[in-house]
């Protein structure tokens, strides 16, 4: 594949084409390596779009290139294309021979998030500084980008691009070449110890551009607000070089952040959240679980990138700060500065959107990973002495303030879903232990009650203030120039944080407060009635498992017609009702500790519960409305079912003789008894009917064997069947299904056994059969009238 140096690029690339579908992945790895190596930068520059998409897929989806998101460890490929696209790696390489000259790529403005291509589209410059340099005037559609911008950019699509999964490459996401990547390229040019390692090429072009300087006189009012124009901003002019000489160490660190950032989490516009002050605003795009574990990656590495912070450099002093590398600086800010004000509304979208099963438990942890940086500094002197519950140190107090919104409104995020959620499902009770364990750590509530307090302190307290403001990307301000001023307090910043998200009018509802308190209250009787629940199906489940015997088989265990829960079935869901007690127990004790819930107004609740769940409220209907076709569940309704506390008896409506046949049940049986049945009811219908209408000793009897059928009419007034069904007249008839079942035949056999060994002959024994079961089923239904009379 060495081929002259003489050979035009147009050459090498078609050759290249025409060996990438006939050679081994380790081959082509092989000899592009060596093309990387022997081939000017000049002859590289026409195949690097086309390799980039051969290996990441196109943007669009229709070619996968590696499949990286679904290559995993155990395959043969996986090793080779995980060293070859290692941040030392050869493809690496070729982007830092290409960054070393002035070679720029097209990226389709297209293929962007909906509120960045919106924002280009009208005209108006995007808050980020990654795009300030790179929109083409007049508008092209295009973005230019240098090689290793256009590298990150396309590796970044390539998690959100949509595609299908590989027949037979399901596999874990944690474990995929894509999600490892991820994590290498975070390491290594967001190292949490020592510096980035520098570009084996000379390069003074492939710097981040600073935004234009922003005028101090920006009002506090305008954090966040829109963009200038395109024209007005006079883009084109924009130098590509940083006119600060110390970032040019990390523009590649810079680069990656914000490519990651606003690849992964600007799919939301913040405007129009505000606009709405809800989190249900009907957007195009929809996060996939494994897009959102990547986005967890991002968060706790931030994390731990930010904690790795040196302590000298931790000091808040102008004089610390200029002694400071700009790794260092970039580490301060990191969090606050790139990631939160995306995230926020990110996960504000999922939680309003996000389906109500286990697979939130993606966007639940992403969330705990954001409000608990202490996870993620490497120290293990904050655990107590018995290993229970970490201690918050102090020191977080700055930034529960900074992200307040962060823990109350997702905290009442939650609250809402938790509350619609069927709890007796261990993965959903786990969610809700997951958030209480959270959030009981101890002097954290105490912290975001001061946080609060801060929030709530007057106007005046601030407006003398008004001068030293957030220098913030949307105002044009350096993400490592803008620092925040000496004398900004924290009833400054907590103001500013929420503002900033939730608008300058927004209706703050504090996580302490008395409405809040409220809808803990009533997910306290959630929980308390899930475990009810819970426990009934446990009972039912032992019940089913004692049951489960030899004579099952015959139905002697059991002759519920509408049981469908088989003996592993029942062992499984007894195993989940375990653990779903052990969550909710725990999650109902952190909750107490978290709001301060006194034994006494727990115990009022649990009586409340208890009261409701009585006997006789446990077979009342779910709340619904009469209408013409039936029953129509109200929200109420909804929410008593999805809680547990009230249910539907899901039972068979229509005709007893025309239910499919039973496992119990012979085949030919069934079908000749209904042929007989049904050849008799036909032939002394009229007599049966004025039986069955005589109000003395025979017609109960009558009634009593031949109007099964008002057994179902009866069922009916208790479970939501259309209003013909449940007034469709009911005639009296004779039914004879019953000795079609092995347990009746069972039965039948071991009496004729009986007689035979008494010496009673065959019509003899058939003819006290007769009589024993014309006995046994006349008393019933003596004690049945008499419950009746009752």
């Amino acid at each position: 594949m060495a081929a002259p140096a003489l050979q035009q690029p147009s050459y090498l690339l078609a050759n290249l084409k025409a060996d990438w579908t006939n050679k081994p992945l380790h081959q082509r790895c092989h000899e592009l390596s060596k093309i990387i190596d022997d081939y000017p930068a000049k002859e590289l520059h026409a195949i690097f779009p086309w390799l980039v998409e051969s290996v990441f897929g196109s943007l669009d989806g229709i070619l996968s290139g590696w499949n990286l998101r679904f290559l995993q460890a155990r395959s043969a490929e996986y090793n080779i294309a995980m060293d070859f696209l290692d941040p030392s790696g050869p493809m690496m390489k070729l982007v830092y021979k290409l960054q070393a000259e002035e070679y720029k790529y097209e990226f389709p403005v297209s293929y962007l998030p909906g509120p960045i291509k919106s924002s280009i589209h009208a005209g108006v410059l995007p808050d980020c500084p990654l795009f300030h340099n790179k929109i083409q005037f007049p508008m092209s559609g295009l973005l230019l980008l240098n090689p290793f911008e256009y590298y990150m950019f396309s590796f970044a699509s390539s998690l959100i691009a949509p595609k299908n999964y590989p027949p037979g490459q399901h596999g874990s996401c944690s474990d995929s070449a894509y999600f490892v990547l991820v994590d290498t390229y975070l390491k290594y040019f967001l190292p949490t110890e020592g510096n980035v390692p520098p570009s084996p090429f000379s390069d003074t072009r492939g710097t981040v551009a600073s935004p234009a300087p922003r005028s101090p006189n920006v009002p506090y009012v305008g954090y966040g607000g829109h963009s200038t124009s395109l024209l007005k901003r006079h883009i084109t002019h924009q130098p590509s070089v940083n006119a600060d000489p110390a970032a040019q160490e990390i523009w590649r660190s810079e680069t990656l952040l914000q490519v990651f950032v606003e690849m992964w989490l600007h799919h939301y516009s913040l405007e129009m959240y505000q606009k709405l002050q809800s989190p249900q605003v009907k957007e195009p795009f929809t996060p996939s679980e494994e897009h959102v574990l990547v986005v967890r990656l991002l968060v706790k590495h931030l994390h731990a990138f930010s904690s790795s912070l040196k302590q000298e450099s931790i000091s808040s002093s102008p004089s610390a700060h200029s002694h400071s590398s700009p790794l260092e600086e970039l580490k301060r800010v990191v969090v606050q500065r790139f990631v939160q004000q995306k995230l926020y509304v990110f996960l504000q979208h999922c939680f309003g959107h996000w389906p109500l099963d286990a697979s939130f438990r993606a966007v639940l942890e992403t969330w705990l990973s954001y409000i608990q940086p202490w996870r993620y500094t490497g120290e293990k002197n904050n655990m107590q002495a018995d290993g229970q519950n970490r201690i918050v140190p102090d020191k977080w107090a700055s930034f529960v303030q900074e992200n307040l919104l962060m823990y109350t409104k997702l905290f009442q995020g939650f609250l809402n879903r938790a509350m619609r959620t069927d709890l007796v499902n261990a993965k959903n009770a786990l969610m809700v232990f997951r958030v209480t364990k959270v959030f009981v750590q101890p002097n954290l509530s105490e912290m975001i009650q001061k946080a609060e307090q801060l929030f709530l302190e007057p106007e005046h307290a601030i407006l003398q203030r008004q001068n030293r403001v957030f220098l913030t990307p949307s105002h044009g301000g350096s993400f490592l120039s803008s620092r925040q001023p000496v004398g900004t307090d924290s009833i400054f910043k907590v103001k500013s944080h929420v503002y900033s998200l939730e608008g300058q009018d927004c209706q703050y509802n504090l996580m302490f407060g008395p409405d809040l308190r409220k809808n803990v209250l009533k997910l306290i009787q959630i929980i308390a009635q899930a475990r009810r629940t819970a426990k009934r199906i446990s009972d039912h489940s032992t019940e089913m498992a004692a049951n489960n015997s030899f004579l099952s088989w015959f139905a002697v265990g059991s002759s519920d017609h509408n049981n469908t829960f088989t003996g592993g079935e029942m062992d499984d869901m007894g195993e989940g009702v375990k653990k779903t007690h052990e969550f909710l127990d725990k999650a109902l004790d952190y909750l107490c500790q978290i709001f301060r819930l006194n034994a006494g107004q727990l115990s009022q609740l649990m009586v409340n519960v208890a009261s409701v769940d009585d006997e006789g409220a446990s077979k009342q209907l779910p709340d619904c409305i009469p209408s013409e076709n039936g029953f129509v569940l109200t929200d109420l309704g909804r929410l008593q079912i999805i809680s547990g506390l009230r249910r539907f008896e899901i039972e068979y409506q229509g005709d007893p003789e025309l239910q499919p046949i039973r496992s119990y049940e012979n085949a030919f049986l069934v079908r000749l008894m209904f042929q007989i049945s049904s050849f008799i009811n036909a032939r002394f219908g009229d007599h049966m009917e004025a039986l069955c209408s005589r109000q003395d000793l025979l017609g109960s009897i009558g009634r009593h064997y031949l109007s099964s059928s008002s057994k179902v009419a009866e069922q009916r007034r208790k479970s939501p069947v259309l209003r013909q069904m449940r007034d469709r007249p009911q005639r009296a008839r004779l039914s004879l299904r019953v000795l079609a079942s092995y347990r009746t035949l069972l039965i039948l056999l071991l009496l004729y056994m009986l007689f035979a060994l008494l010496s009673f002959g065959t019509l003899s024994s058939t003819g006290l059969v007769l009589i024993v079961s014309f006995l046994y089923e006349l008393l019933l239904n003596f004690f049945h009238e008499k419950l009746k009379t009752k």
